[in-house]
């Protein structure tokens, strides 16, 4: 199905109207409205202002059309900020980030955390039983502009009391953080500062620890605003809209309150923010990587646990990138396609009208801003409505044969000390998706200690600490699981394991790392593949180890230090293997793991849903599809 997003109090209220009958003509059947609207609900304190947006409500609904309203938590009024300045975040440099767009506000600040309570139960309880309301989004786009992390006087107050409810006593905190070094210590949680600001490097415990409290206030201002839609508003699903590329918080755990969770796919923008070659950048400019928008499906996904939207689909040209071209003809209608292809329930197009005015206006919509007619977006989007009606309905989506374990954990880590400048989680974790994409295999994504069963190859890009949950999980699965390089490196408190790297993964493969080697842009080291597989490169990253009873080497350096190490089902890689090394050791991993795979070119990829298969091609010649394919019309 498709739905929109749709901004009411922006448009003179006779076009609500014409806007909802359009919508209708077009196949949307979901809308979604007023996360940004708290200043027009509440214009000054106290002064409710709710019945535009019942009339709105109303338009839509007498056009069969169902809404999914938000709650208008991104954009605290400026009343409220002059009121109470201390909701305000601060960046890392401690300078106040103000009014004047959006996302302004502390989630530690209990001042805003009560005000967000008021707004989100007054909105409940005066829309929550509509007729028309089906769901109900929480907030927008947690973390955009780099929000998650504050560093204020309230952030330090609440970090302080997680500290205490974490170590119990400051000799307990001395002792995990490490904190004898440099003379750290401190004798009680009022003497812990933020981490940040200091002279040099400040201790990677604390702000590990930081990172992971910082993720919390998150998951519990959520869950605040979960609580009260369910209460009044029963039997409507809560979703929430996350992002792309963006680890600064565990999105599975905001997942497990929520019915579906949605994301904002602007797959061309994020060619431009995500670190890919210049070149990579050229390439893809106007068709996206093959692997952003799906990277992003199957994460979402998983983190629905099966079930997920696509909240904001980008129609045309966004407005926030550092360039920003027009997609190519047919890309819109590609981008829909494989959203539904993998699994997705709604493809909701942001937005409906390119708006002429303000931060947005060079944002496409799916009409133009004059209303003469559909952007190209929009002419698109026609295209997919009549060729859904010719499908039908698609199939659900079955268990893939591989597993991603995706660790928020670990992307903190690595930024908190990278060790080499480099030594980026996301770039690990994508070069890794698409290296098993580009074998035609679909992917699921799995938090660490999820139940493993049902895959038959489990992929782990990294995992620095790997936690009882997530050992139990690997011993448990009967699939073959391969590790990258730093995985085990580290305990909860971010040292280095007793027993030294892989720490608990030696009950696994049994080898110890004995030193570690970043290598800068240009330096590399060479593999010997042997008959296992073919010679390559390893960049970023490789490790010196000492292998232990019963771990086989499958391929070394020219060193003789070993690369590819082997103890039964499980693998360990000891360096970051470039593209085509990588793609070496997968097709020969898939082989050991029993799945069938096909050597895609470089635009093309493949999904299944169900008993169908797509193919999307990004690149620029035809490709023979290689299996048969009936479509059945009904």
């Amino acid at each position: 199905m498709l739905g929109v997003c749709y901004y009411p109090e922006q448009w003179e209220e006779p076009k609500w109207k014409e806007d909802a009958i359009r919508m209708s003509e077009l196949g949307i059947k979901y809308v979604r409205i007023a996360e940004f609207a708290w200043s027009k609900l509440e214009p000054s304190e106290g002064d409710l202002q709710l019945d535009w947006l019942k009339r709105s409500i109303d338009t839509l609904s007498e056009e069969g059309l169902q809404v999914v309203l938000g709650t208008p938590t991104a954009t605290p009024p400026i009343w409220l900020v002059n009121k109470y300045p201390s909701i305000l975040p601060y960046d890392e440099n401690g300078k106040v980030r103000g009014f004047g767009s959006r996302r302004h506000y502390s989630f530690s600040s209990s001042d805003y955390i009560r005000e967000s309570e008021r707004i989100v139960e007054i909105v409940a309880k005066e829309f929550g039983n509509h007729p028309a309301v089906a769901g109900w989004q929480t907030d927008n786009e947690y973390g955009c502009h780099d929000t998650i992390l504050s560093w204020g006087s309230e952030d330090l107050k609440a970090f302080q009391r997680w500290l205490e409810r974490k170590y119990s006593t400051p000799q307990k905190l001395n002792q995990a953080w490490g904190n004898v070094f440099w003379s750290m210590e401190v004798n009680s949680f009022e003497e812990i500062t933020l981490p940040h600001m200091s002279v040099t490097e400040v201790n990677p415990a604390a702000r590990l620890d930081f990172f992971r409290f910082s993720s919390d206030q998150v998951v519990a201002y959520n869950k605040m605003q979960v609580e009260i839609l369910r209460k009044n508003s029963p039997g409507r699903f809560i979703t929430h809209n996350f992002m792309g590329f963006f680890h600064d918080f565990d999105h599975f755990k905001v997942g497990e309150d929520l019915d579906l969770s949605s994301w904002d796919s602007y797959p061309i923008g994020f060619v431009e923010v995500f670190p890919f070659t210049e070149e990579e950048r050229v390439k893809w400019a106007r068709t996206s990587h093959p692997d952003v928008a799906p990277f992003h499906h199957d994460l979402y996904r998983g983190v629905g646990k099966g079930r997920w939207w696509v909240m904001e689909q980008q129609p045309g040209p966004v407005n926030w990138a550092p360039w920003n071209p027009i997609p190519l003809k047919g890309q819109i209608r590609l981008f829909t396609w494989e959203a539904f292809a993998h699994g997705a329930e709604v493809v909701s197009y942001f937005r409906w009208r390119q708006a002429p005015f303000a931060q947005e206006q060079m944002h496409a919509g799916l009409n133009l801003p004059d209303d003469s007619g559909w952007s190209q977006g929009g002419k698109e989007a026609q295209t997919v409505h009549f060729e859904l009606q010719q499908l039908g309905e698609l199939p659900p989506s079955s268990l893939a044969k591989v597993a991603l374990v995706f660790d928020y954990d670990s992307s903190w880590s690595t930024r908190t000390q990278p060790q080499g400048k480099d030594f980026n989680y996301n770039v690990l974790t994508f070069r890794w998706y698409t290296a098993i994409r580009r074998l035609g295999l679909d992917v699921d994504f799995v938090p660490p200690g999820a139940d493993l069963s049902g895959y038959s190859l489990i992929l782990v890009p990294t995992m620095l600490h790997v936690s009882d949950d997530a050992l139990r999980s690997f011993e448990s699965t009967k699939g073959i699981v391969l590790f990258g390089p730093r995985s085990g490196s580290k305990t909860k408190h971010m040292s280095i394991p007793s027993n030294l790297p892989p720490g608990p993964l030696s009950q696994l493969i049994p080898f110890t790392v004995l030193e570690v080697s970043s290598l800068r842009p240009g330096l590399e080291e060479t593999v010997v593949g042997g008959e296992m597989i073919p010679n390559g490169k390893v960049i970023k990253w490789r490790e010196n180890v000492e292998i232990g009873e019963g771990t086989e080497v499958l391929a070394t350096y020219e060193d003789e230090y070993p690369f590819f190490l082997q103890n039964d089902r499980y693998f360990y890689l000891t360096g970051w293997a470039d593209e085509s090394l990588l793609g070496s050791v997968f097709s020969f991993i898939a082989k050991k793991a029993e799945i069938e795979t096909i050597q895609l070119p470089e635009g093309i990829r493949l999904r299944k849903r169900g008993q169908l298969t797509f193919a999307f091609n990004y690149g620029e010649e035809n490709w023979s599809i290689p299996v048969t394919a009936t479509l059945e019309r009904r």
